[in-house]
């Protein structure tokens, strides 16, 4: 059992949360594109002495690799992304973003910023730095061990995606580099590897409640930690849940090796492995290696933009998850809602009809339902879907169609029928659906009323009113 306090375990967490806009400093849109490249450039990077007239360590340790590195684009990509023309001015809906994040983990906003070149050393941007602004500082997040404060919080542009790595030779694609991303930089309060667990866990809460991407390499997180005697090493891709734990636990461990061998550990930066170990990447970099953005001007958050944000600003996950208990969900409903993203087009079409039930039906299960029936992948269904929820649900709101065919008008439109011709729905007349329930009574007497109700709607296939359909019965079997 590791005495975390007894060995001077210092800790802290960088949170890097890609969001839900177009591009940090030009409108191309953040699209992840899998075809097939339209062309490609390629570039080397040559280490030079920064304005403090000093190479940096890491960026003279990855020029001696002499890779070459090859950019592949698109009709989608533009020349900021290709470093052929200046940055334009920052997306102010993505800064919107950031300052709510910022705001929700209690941080301090800066009126005058200074944008940022940090100095980019394996390849991943095409300028050899990555643009980066201050918003916010001095902020917290609560935790069952006390406050872990926040120290700064950063609105900065994605790297580009890397494609291969081969020894003389990296391919990235330019669709992500750009992308508006925050990076939230914890002080080293995190006081042992449950501890770092909760904390990644509660600040990736906050971060979902935003306007954020989610999926699978939406989020990246790193963590640094060193033990009295030690250098501090950062541990990259310490994203998963499920070996946050054992990957702290097996980095002290490492530490501690140095320790007892009394040797000094390198300052260095490490890849987390799937099963909780790590390997050196590259050395650690050195501290100068940023400069300001002599292409944009200082960046100006008025109190007019503060309280905006203020005013739009959302409700925690833990709030919003009490909120639609409130209404009535149940917990794999709310879960469903949040992992599939769909939190607030709930909370929009529930201002037409106001019916959580019916929402959460809409939403979640009728889609998987119809992608079943008519043999459709559910992403395609949910994407005609989405563009006509309002509409349909409108139209239920206004009476052109009973809530029992519901699904079945959702179905019409899946199956490419125009919206009018999908919503009127044919149904039976009252006269045949009393013959054809007196019938279904007397063959198979004796049954309760509910019985006979799945009888006569299966017989009409849903095209019946299922309230009419009841009285009927009871009237035949006083």
């Amino acid at each position: 059992m590791l005495d975390y306090k007894k060995l001077g375990f210092k800790s802290g967490l960088e949170i890097h949360q890609q969001l839900d806009s177009h591009k940090l400093f030009c409108n191309c849109p953040s699209i992840l594109r899998t075809d097939s490249p339209d062309f490609e450039v390629k570039r080397k990077l040559h280490a030079i002495a920064g304005e403090s007239g000093e190479i940096d360590v890491a960026a003279k340790h990855e020029a001696s690799l002499n890779k070459e590195f090859v950019y592949q684009a698109y009709d989608t990509t533009c020349l900021v992304e290709l470093d052929e023309e200046p940055p334009h001015q920052i997306n102010s809906n993505a800064l919107q973003t950031a300052l709510h994040i910022a705001l929700l983990l209690n941080a301090k906003i800066f009126p005058i910023t200074q944008i940022m070149r940090k100095t980019v050393i394996d390849g991943s941007n095409t300028s050899g730095f990555q643009r980066t602004v201050q918003i916010g500082y001095d902020g917290y997040v609560e935790t069952s061990k006390g406050r872990v404060r926040i120290d700064g919080i950063f609105l900065e542009e994605d790297s580009a995606r890397p494609v291969s790595r081969e020894k003389e030779k990296v391919v990235y694609r330019l669709d992500r580099l750009g992308l508006p991303l925050v990076e939230i930089a914890t002080a080293p309060d995190i006081q042992d590897a449950e501890h770092a667990k909760e904390t990644a866990l509660k600040i990736g809460n906050i971060l979902r409640s935003c306007k954020v991407r989610r999926g699978i390499g939406t989020i990246r997180q790193d963590i640094n930690i060193s033990i009295k005697g030690t250098n501090r090493v950062e541990l990259k891709g310490f994203q998963d849940p499920k070996i946050m734990i054992k990957t702290v636990e097996n980095e002290v461990e490492r530490q501690l090796e140095f320790v007892k061998q009394k040797k000094e550990n390198s300052k260095e930066v490490r890849n987390v492995l799937p099963d909780g170990t790590s390997e050196f990447t590259r050395p650690m970099p050195g501290a100068a290696r940023m400069y300001p953005e002599t292409d944009l001007p200082l960046l100006k958050i008025s109190r007019d933009i503060i309280n905006e944000a203020k005013k739009t600003l959302p409700k925690s996950r833990d709030e919003t998850e009490k909120e639609l208990s409130s209404q009535g969900l149940n917990q794999d409903m709310i879960k469903l809602l949040f992992k599939q993203n769909k939190v607030e087009e709930f909370k929009e079409l529930l201002n037409i009809i106001n019916n959580p039930q019916l929402i959460a039906k809409v939403l979640l299960m009728f889609p998987k339902e119809i992608s079943k029936k008519e043999n459709l992948e559910l992403e395609k269904v949910e994407e005609i879907l989405e563009e006509h929820n309002t509409d349909i649900l409108q139209a239920l709101k206004d009476k052109k169609f009973k809530e029992n065919d519901l699904k079945e008008a959702m179905t019409n439109i899946v199956k490419g029928n125009e919206f009018e011709k999908a919503i009127t729905l044919e149904k039976a007349n009252t006269e045949d659906i009393e013959e054809r329930i007196h019938k279904i009574i007397k063959e198979k007497p004796g049954l309760n009323p509910n019985a006979y109700m799945g009888l006569v709607m299966k017989e009409f296939a849903g095209k019946v009113d299922g309230k009419e359909v009841m009285e009927i019965i009871r009237k035949f079997i006083k």
